[in-house]
């Protein structure tokens, strides 16, 4: 599978049909490299346990770990997306790739809680460089599905999350911290990988983000209006990644501690929940393709609410299903939301995506270090149920305002 086009191609005009085209090799060649780099991140919350039995850390220490990764990523991503939506970097994604390997590496030596906030913070400046533009690639090479292109890419992060805990139950629970550098390799073959996509990038994904400026826009919202959904789609953000960081951080420790299972086993727990946000991730995309957006937001969002009340008052069976009903649900949100706001402001693809991926990251850190200061003031299983009430936040849907889809 090729996905590199013939340096020709870069010089002349694309055609409208061509620049229409799905392009699915570079569309799966991107959510693969997604997949690698959120692998990579994945592995910073899934040994949490580790790191705080070997430096003996609080829960307060562990939220800030997390607000320390993912802020770098937040407040750099939209600077990032601003910076390319101006300068195309054909190659930003290999060096984003490279910040992570350095990061990982410094983690699997890691031996004072200084040192661990150095290396999450240098895989948070990875992800700041990848995500941006690898949204903006999966949309260039999307044509006239973006929303399936979208749930593509995001569902290979997914992927990457899902698959985190499994190694850190296998590999780093085993045989130590040390054992991160093991997974180097995985960042080598991602740089490969992005060099690749940057080829294609440079040779055709330029030109046809020259054809799509040129394109003359079917619907052109009010400013005020574009700010106020854009102000809604934040607020919805909010619920989710939160909801998300209660899960992704703490949902092994809450099963430790109200079920009584050994860590090995809560990681695979964890694989599971994760591996149900992934498959909302893939399905939230076409659905919105072929029904609207708005409507998968709303259904996604304000449909958790019932099951998120459930999960603090069911036992171990049930937690383990309703935990996964309510990632596939949650998930399916965030490739719409992506897309809606995409279509609103198409000139400033990179923003978007910065912003809102700075979003996932930045919201999700702040969201686990307050859950991280409340845990260790209440209990766990205080928090879970505090943020059982976050998805009713996913009524503002409604104020969204109808926009035509691509």
């Amino acid at each position: 599978m090729t996905i590199q086009s013939t340096e020709n191609r870069a010089a002349a005009p694309l055609r409208p049909l061509s620049a229409e085209a799905t392009v699915l090799p570079v569309i799966l060649a991107v959510a693969l490299g997604h997949l690698l780099n959120d692998l990579m991140q994945s592995l910073i919350p899934a040994i949490y346990p580790v790191l705080k039995d070997e430096l003996r850390l609080s829960f307060g220490q562990i939220g800030l770990i997390t607000l320390v990764f993912q802020g770098t990523a937040s407040l750099l991503q939209p600077m990032v997306g601003i910076y390319t939506d101006r300068r195309p970097l054909p190659f930003s994604l290999v060096w984003g790739m490279g910040f992570s390997l350095a990061g990982l590496i410094l983690l699997a030596h890691a031996a004072s809680f200084a040192v661990v906030l150095v290396a999450v913070a240098l895989i948070g400046l990875g992800s700041s460089v990848f995500h941006p533009d690898a949204s903006r690639i999966a949309r260039l090479a999307a044509g006239l599905r973006p929303g399936f292109a979208q749930s593509v890419f995001q569902v290979g992060g997914n992927m990457g999350s899902a698959f985190g805990p499994l190694l850190a139950a296998f590999i780093v629970v085993p045989f130590g911290q040390v054992s991160l550098e093991w997974l180097g390799g995985v960042a080598v073959a991602g740089m490969a990988l992005l060099f690749l996509v940057g080829r294609w990038y440079r040779a055709e994904g330029l030109a046809r983000m020259q054809a799509a400026r040129g394109r003359p826009r079917t619907q052109r919202l009010p400013r005020r209006v574009v700010a106020g959904a854009m102000a809604v789609l934040i607020a919805l953000s909010f619920s989710k990644f939160v909801y998300m960081a209660a899960f992704s951080s703490y949902f092994t420790f809450y099963l430790i501690d109200r079920f009584g299972v050994g860590v090995q086993a809560a990681q695979l727990y964890l694989f599971v929940f994760l591996a149900a946000v992934a498959v909302g991730t893939i399905i939230g995309g076409p659905i919105g393709d072929r029904i609207g957006r708005k409507r998968v937001i709303w259904a996604s969002i304000l449909g958790l609410a019932p099951v998120a009340m459930l999960i603090p008052f069911a036992g171990f069976g049930a937690t383990v299903v309703l935990s996964s009903l309510a990632g596939l649900i949650l998930a399916s949100a965030f490739p719409a939301i992506i897309v809606y706001a995409q279509d609103m402001v198409p000139s400033k693809v990179g923003l978007v995506a910065g912003l809102f991926f700075g979003l996932a990251f930045g919201l999700g850190g702040l969201g686990a270090a307050v859950i991280g200061m409340i845990a260790d003031a209440t209990s766990i299983e205080h928090v879970f149920w505090l943020c059982s009430f976050l998805p009713l936040i996913g009524v503002l849907a409604v104020f969204l305002p109808d926009v035509k889809q691509a």
